[in-house]
This record gives C-alpha cells, structure tokens and sequence, in this order.
C-alpha cells in the first residue's frame, strides 16, 4: 500500500494563552517550564494532526528565549512539521508574546522537538509523508534533516 502524503499545513497548530501569575516567578516573568509545556503542548497537537494516532516526545534538540515573558503577555506558540521520517517527526515552533496593553508582539524564540508515532501497542508506527511545497519548506526540511543526523550520530 502507498504511503499517503500530507501537506504541512494539514497539521499546523497555534496555541495561545494569557500568562497569569501562577506561571510566573516572583520577578513576575514567565518560568521557561510554562512556556515549554505550551511547546509540547503544540508539538503533540501538530503530530498527532499528522499521524492521526498518539505520539510522543522523543527529544527536544533546543529551546532559545530571546525575550522574557511578564504576566499579563498574550503567549503563542505556532508548530509545524519540517520533516517526517518513517514514524518520527521533526516540529519546528515558534514563540511570540504580545505585550496586550501595548499592542507589542516580540519574537520569544523558538524549539526544535522529534515525535513518535505510536501504534495500539505503544510501538512505533509509520507516518504519512510530507509534501514540501516552498522554498523555506524545503529550506526548513534540509535543516532538520543535518539536526537529525547531527543527534543521532551522538
């Protein structure tokens, strides 16, 4: 049987929420955990779009914060494939925070994580592949790709 494809956009996935003092440390600023349950969060979202069956977090190459997040910001972060192998995923997400009072979006960072697929029996199970339709796509993929190689070769 032919292993169906899928386009990236099938499974984009944004999240977002009001950071509220119990997300916060006693500085008032976001702790990175709020902010990395979000990320996977958006990352088991976007990979169980795609697969349509559970997944899980295998790894998470890196998580980069540009800006601080305060209580009271609208946090958002946005999931996509950028690469797809036979039961694994590789999702890029981006982080933004508004400053809702002054209407100032800031660029947070961003997170490179690897998903399963899983099967009825908590075996890994194939995936549907990844249509790749623009440059940055392909751009992205490629990237992926050398991240991939770079952590398995470790």
């Amino acid at each position: 049987m032919k292993r169906k494809i899928k386009n990236i956009s099938d499974s984009k996935t944004i999240l977002s929420e009001v950071m509220m003092p119990i997300d916060a440390n006693h500085y008032g600023t976001v702790h990175g955990a709020s902010i990395f349950r979000m990320v996977d969060e958006a990352a088991l979202v976007t990979a169980t779009k795609h697969a349509r069956r559970n997944a899980v977090l295998a790894s998470m190459d890196h998580i980069v914060f540009k800006h601080p997040v305060r209580i009271g910001d609208l946090l958002s972060v946005e999931a996509r494939l950028s690469y797809v192998g036979k039961s694994s995923m590789e999702i890029l997400v981006n982080i933004t925070t508004e400053r809702l009072k002054e209407g100032k979006v800031l660029n947070v960072g961003s997170a490179h994580l690897t998903m399963v697929a899983l099967d009825e029996e908590g075996k890994p199970a194939i995936v549907p592949g990844l249509r790749l339709k623009t440059k940055t796509d392909k751009t992205q993929s490629k990237l992926a790709i050398s991240q991939r190689k770079k952590r398995l070769s470790t």
